[in-house]
């Protein structure tokens, strides 16, 4: 029996779609479906059961893991960078997931989680290090403590423990997030509403749409994730990423051409497209200023190390895949 807790969220969704696809149904999902978009993401998934998220932290605490458990897929999180109740961020990041690893440990359950590229702050370097963590928010502090705790907890132990810290993840089932939707989803969205996107000026010494980051694929993440499934004597922090930075006006323009793709129209350049105006730029918001990640990229030779080498869709493969995909939703659901 495997659990994947957030299995309603957009990594733990596309986590279950995959190991159903691999035949696995004896699977315990874990999640609050007070948002019931959420719903969206499971309806298609074949699991074992479901328990809500505070239920769960009351029977581990009470009775521990059920005893046919042998990996935990934790997934669940507060992920908003923007949250403002640090309380909540911390019991729901940090007290919960402290509770969770106890009770891994005491059973000897391999416990998989999601750390985040957001704990090295707003420069890096992106390196696995303690002298590389710089927490700019809430988030990003509860996800480098509990990094920091696990891994004191699993000193002297054979327990499986491995943090993930994930970059810009993307892909499909990540609808419900709303405004922490990936920027591939927000421009598939704005391209079929307006036929045009908008990407933040400069910032950071870089110029409009210059910011890069290490984009990937949820595809991609959940590879990561079943590979340490499968080799339960790994264990360790491990950046998630594809170890390559692209801009921010790369991923406009691979959504702009997997659209006009579907719309039968030729491919632009990214200068024809700020010609045309179908790419424009717009002044960042004043809340992000400072606390913005103008630049990230995974130092991934520690998961190659660890054995991992699958290779990784670039933007223009991954990006366009899922920008394709989303818009002939969007345009198929107002044909209908």
């Amino acid at each position: 029996m495997i659990i994947v807790t957030g299995g309603a969220g957009f990594i733990g969704s596309n986590l279950i779609a995959t190991l159903n696809s691999l035949d696995r149904a004896d699977i315990i999902l874990v999640d609050d479906l007070s948002d019931a978009a959420k719903i969206q993401n499971i309806s298609d998934l074949a699991i074992a059961d479901y328990l809500d998220k505070d239920d769960f932290r009351k029977e581990i605490i009470s009775s521990g893991l059920p005893g046919n458990v042998s990996a935990v897929f934790h997934q669940g999180a507060c992920s908003d960078t923007m949250a403002s109740d640090g309380r909540y961020v911390m019991e729901v990041n940090y007290e919960y997931s402290k509770v969770l690893l106890g009770a891994c440990i005491e059973k000897g359950v391999s416990m998989i989680y999601a750390s985040s590229a957001s704990v090295y702050g707003s420069n890096g370097p992106f390196d696995e290090a303690l002298e590389n963590e710089r927490p700019l928010n809430a988030y990003a502090y509860s996800k480098t403590l509990f990094d920091r705790y696990a891994f004191a907890r699993r000193r002297g132990l054979s327990s499986q423990i491995v943090g993930l810290r994930y970059f810009n993840v993307y892909g499909p089932r990540e609808a419900h997030k709303g405004r922490m939707a990936s920027v591939a989803w927000h421009l598939t969205h704005q391209y079929f509403e307006t036929g045009s996107v908008r990407l933040f000026e400069g910032s950071g010494g870089y110029q409009a749409g210059e910011q890069r980051r290490d984009f990937i694929h949820v595809d991609d993440v959940i590879q990561a994730n079943l590979y340490f499934l499968n080799n339960p004597e790994k264990s360790g922090i491990f950046n998630v990423g594809t170890g390559s930075a692209q801009s921010f006006n790369d991923v406009a323009l691979a959504v702009i051409n997997a659209c006009r793709k579907i719309d039968g129209e030729p491919r632009l350049s990214l200068e024809d497209a700020c010609r045309d105006g179908l790419l424009s730029y717009f002044p960042m918001p004043e809340a992000l200023q400072g606390k913005y990640q103008s630049f990230t990229e995974a130092n991934i030779d520690r998961l190659k190390a660890a054995g991992f080498s699958n290779p990784c869709d670039n933007v223009e493969q991954g990006v366009g895949r899922y920008a394709g995909g989303l818009y002939s939703e969007l345009k198929g659901e107002t044909q209908e």
